[in-house]
């Protein structure tokens, strides 16, 4: 049984390589400074399937109980290569994952795992999804439901044809996620990602701030094309229903907007500096005025 656990460990670890090596050479070349960024994904003309598709992978997370972060920890170690060890990757294809609630990352993976998420990188994420258990998959979600996301920069190019003439690349973008469009029947992208990006763990919408551009654009223009193998499409209806009426403009510019959202300096370093809350000062005894009983 020893030799059986060492070989499947050894197994794991040749492919993590395999994976990571196939990735780097998939890598595209980055942008030209001033331009938008331009996404080529991975190949999605013939979608890596898992045969049959299996929506008891994805049902089991139920059954798993809350993720351990400190497990999640040791288990993080083979998503470092792409995804950073803390969830903050330095290349720019791969997704953040730091600060995304755990229930979001647990599902991704069972969706990875049953073959049910097959577009983008899922040559990568399938076999990488394939060993892990859903507690497994709850542990990683929790340890990087618990890192601090970082961030990158917007795109401060002034818009020179269109509709959107004058306005800088990334205020198309934050418009969108602030406002929406009522004329379209857009909501704002905050009504479910929040204010600041952070997403919601209740219904665990992810965290959004400080995404990679070029991740946000792959998966708006997956949620665009409207069709989809999960097993409970639920969340990517809403996302559905919201992209498909967005041109590849917007797209871009929503991505340079959330790559470079993140808290003010002087924020964060007020919540830094901020005293801790003191204890009241006890009430001065009563007095006695004079000629009183």
């Amino acid at each position: 049984m020893r030799h059986a656990r060492a070989f499947g460990l050894t197994a794991f670890a040749a492919l993590a390589v395999a994976a990571v090596a196939f990735a780097q050479n998939a890598a595209p070349a980055p942008a030209a400074a001033g331009q938008a960024a331009t996404v080529t994904p991975l190949p999605d003309a013939a979608p890596v399937q898992a045969a049959p598709l299996d929506a008891a992978i994805v049902s089991d997370l139920a059954k798993a109980h809350w993720g351990d972060a400190k497990a999640g920890a040791v288990k993080a170690g083979a998503c470092a290569a792409c995804h950073g060890l803390d969830g903050n990757p330095t290349d720019p294809q791969y997704p953040r994952l730091a600060g995304m609630p755990e229930r979001y990352v647990a599902r991704q993976l069972a969706y990875f795992k049953a073959g049910q998420r097959t577009s983008g990188m899922a040559a990568i994420m399938m076999p990488m999804a394939a060993p892990l258990s859903a507690q497994d998959m709850r542990d990683l979600g929790a340890y990087f439901s618990q890192q601090k996301a970082a961030s990158g920069i917007a795109d401060d190019t002034l818009i020179a044809t269109g509709p959107y003439t004058g306005k800088k690349y990334y205020e198309v973008g934050q418009s969108l996620f602030r406002g929406g469009d009522p004329v379209r029947n857009l909501p704002a992208c905050m009504a479910c990602h929040g204010p600041t990006g952070a997403g919601n763990p209740g219904p665990a919408y992810p965290h959004v701030a400080g995404q990679q551009s070029a991740y946000v654009v792959r998966r708006l223009q997956e949620y665009r094309t409207g069709t989809t193998s999960e097993s409970d499409p639920h969340s990517f209806q809403i996302m559905a229903t919201v992209a498909k009426s967005l041109t590849d403009e917007e797209i871009q510019a929503l991505g340079s907007y959330l790559q470079g959202l993140h808290p003010r300096a002087e924020q964060a370093a007020a919540a830094v500096a901020a005293p801790a809350p003191t204890a009241p000062a006890p009430a001065a005894p009563a007095t006695t005025a004079p000629g009183a009983e």
